[in-house]
């Protein structure tokens, strides 16, 4: 049979493990305190009809104790959740607490007050950008700087080997064909285009331009009109000195011509050029040969 004074004397004057002494007064840690104080009204144990409320995860539940269930601890306290709604959750605890003592109903309203007022800084605070102060171990710094040193010392090792490994695959040092990471074969044809490109871009190109083409045409066909002229009237070293006279003649008659008559002859060359020449030989009564040419 339970006794609440009794309780309330042995906790009170000899032992309690929620009871917390200091300087500005006696207070109580049970979570189903309504007050936190430490008091005759206010003790969940020594009061064997009692309630409170409590928060769990935002959420606000009525605690409800009654004597006729202190003989089953794990039903010992009833719970209502609460509405969000402040005013509708006044009219809840007025409803389940209706023949409860005023005092301690005008207690569980003022929890309900503060907790209300609570909830609603949290989530201006929640709105709100705040720096997170955050502390990093000292070994935990230390075991950081080695791995990053060690990183570095390894990148650093790594980039050299394949530094000496392709100069040595550019100065074919390795004559076989090994199979090479693709994104680096492509790699190095891209820098050996790019050089390739530089290198034609430096030397200077010598090109060969056409002049007027007419006018060496001209000259062109009056110099082999003259050649194949001069060809045909070669003779042989039989030949009299009378012929040689005569083509000197030719030649100086030749020179002397005006500029409408090449017109003329460069026909003639073209002529003598296209079709073929017949080169014959006459023989006079005296045995002298001369060459003539159709």
């Amino acid at each position: 049979m339970q006794h609440d004074e009794v309780i309330w004397q042995v906790i009170r004057h000899k032992h309690c493990s929620f009871m917390s002494k200091i300087t500005t007064g006696i207070f109580c840690r049970n979570p189903y305190n309504v007050t936190g104080i430490c008091n005759r009204s206010s003790c969940p144990l020594a009061n064997s009809r009692y309630a409170t409320i409590r928060d769990h995860d935002g959420v606000f539940y009525l605690y409800m104790k009654t004597i006729e269930r202190a003989h089953k601890p794990n039903d010992l306290w009833e719970r209502v959740k609460l509405p969000r709604n402040y005013e509708k959750a006044l009219e809840l605890i007025d409803k389940h607490l209706m023949y409860w003592p005023k005092l301690l109903v005008h207690k569980i309203k003022q929890r309900l007050t503060k907790m209300t007022q609570m909830r609603i800084r949290m989530r201006k605070l929640a709105l709100k950008t705040r720096e997170k102060i955050m502390t990093t171990p000292r070994k935990e710094k230390k075991r950081e700087a080695r791995r990053e040193e060690k990183a570095e010392k390894a990148a650093v090792l790594d980039k050299a080997i394949e530094k000496e490994l392709l100069a040595r695959l550019e100065n074919g040092i390795y004559d076989g064909i090994y199979n090479l990471p693709f994104n680096k074969f492509l790699q190095t044809l891209d820098t050996d285009d790019l050089q390739a490109e530089d290198e034609n871009e430096e030397e200077s190109e010598v090109e060969y331009v056409e002049d007027n083409f007419e006018l060496e045409e001209e000259d062109d066909i009056e110099d082999l009109g003259m050649k194949d002229y001069h060809i045909d009237e070669e003779v042989d070293d039989d030949d009299d000195d009378d012929e040689v006279n005569a083509v000197e003649e030719q030649r100086v008659r030749r020179k002397s011509k005006s500029a409408h008559e090449k017109s003329e002859k460069d026909e003639f060359g073209k002529k003598l050029k296209k079709r073929p020449r017949i080169h014959v030989e006459v023989e006079h009564e005296g045995g002298e040969r001369q060459k003539v040419t159709f």
